[in-house]
């Protein structure tokens, strides 16, 4: 199908060079009647292949779009990115129809002479005030999501998570009991305390380090960002989450995850994703895929980024609490 895509795109543009240096030969000659019915018809032709084009990617392709949101706060997401798709579709399909549907109705035909409009004060007023109105309203929704994302202030009993991103790895480290994350700078980076926490601050004693990631469903999490070198960024897409990593300084994002990693597992369009996947996989002789959450990085930050990896578990708190008693404090691995 790639292939197909590529073949297309070539034709179009072996026609568009073609078309080009035909209007510069014959760009002294007078187009006849015939001329103009002609590339009227070709442009009407070409509309009903662009529909039909535009169609089919949608029912191709929609498989590779990723599934419902595993977070409360992607579903927000959601919905605003569908709103602005649809006004988006429905505006480019009037107004593209309207491009090839004059282009064939007013092609040149001998005899017939244009309409023409000096101004029109009412239809200035239209396509200024409408657009205005519109996009108006979409920046205000975008704001309002927006502020319900990142601001975390209204959460009860967060879970404070710290996720560190170096070339080409991330770490992590829960807020402990205290849930309040000790200080840490890449001055103090040394042997086995690879993220520079200050063990001279207490609050970072009862600190949880990980190489994986787990979390509860149905209790918000907020993430701090820190970077030890170059400029990443955490991108969680199933929960509709990013935030850059940036040397220096801290950043933040917070999500309440929806769905554990097992109903995620469960769901149609994940299963219809891993089947697809699955299939290639066993065309190249490799071990099938299980769906799991990830955590990649969004920023080509070196030649060994796409190595740059963490898994996402989503289960229960029940189950999570137990998982958490299992692990050792800073205190415990560093002194």
């Amino acid at each position: 199908m790639t292939a197909l895509l590529y073949i297309l795109l070539a034709i179009v543009v072996a026609v568009a060079i073609w078309q080009v240096a035909s209007i510069l030969k014959f760009k002294s000659v007078i187009a006849t009647e015939k001329d103009n019915n002609t590339q009227g018809i070709l442009f009407a032709i070409f509309g009903i292949f662009f529909y039909g084009l535009m169609i089919f990617t949608f029912v191709k392709y929609s498989v590779i779009l990723l599934p419902d949101a595993a977070s409360v706060e992607g579903e927000s997401y959601d919905t605003l990115y569908a709103v602005t798709m649809i006004l988006i579709l429905v505006v480019q399909a009037i107004t593209q129809f309207l491009l090839f549907y004059f282009a064939f109705k007013y092609r040149g035909i001998k005899g017939r002479k244009a309409l023409f409009y000096a101004d029109s004060h009412k239809l200035e007023m239209i396509w200024t005030i409408v657009p205005a109105v519109v996009l108006a309203g979409l920046v205000l929704y975008g704001l309002s999501v927006w502020v319900d994302v990142m601001d975390p202030s209204d959460a009860e009993d967060p879970l404070i998570v710290e996720v560190y991103a170096k070339q080409f790895s991330w770490e992590a480290r829960y807020a402990g009991e205290d849930n309040e994350l000790g200080l840490a700078n890449v001055r103090n980076i040394k042997g086995i305390n690879t993220m520079g926490v200050d063990m001279s601050d207490l609050n970072a004693l009862d600190d949880v380090p990980v190489r994986e990631l787990r979390l509860p469903k149905g209790r918000k999490v907020i993430f701090k960002f820190r970077s030890q070198d170059v400029l990443h960024s955490a991108y969680m897409p199933h929960f509709r989450a990013q935030m850059n990593c940036v040397p220096g300084m801290v950043t933040q994002f917070a999500f309440t995850p929806s769905l554990t990693t097992e109903e995620m597992r469960l769901n149609d369009e994940t299963i219809a994703k891993v089947e697809g996947i699955n299939e290639i996989r066993a065309e190249k002789g490799e071990d099938p895929y299980e769906f799991d959450y990830l955590l990649l990085c969004n920023k080509i930050c070196g030649s060994s980024h796409y190595n740059m990896q963490m898994k996402i578990i989503v289960e229960e708190e029940e189950d999570f609490n137990a998982w958490m008693k299992e692990q050792k404090t800073m205190a415990q691995v560093v002194q």
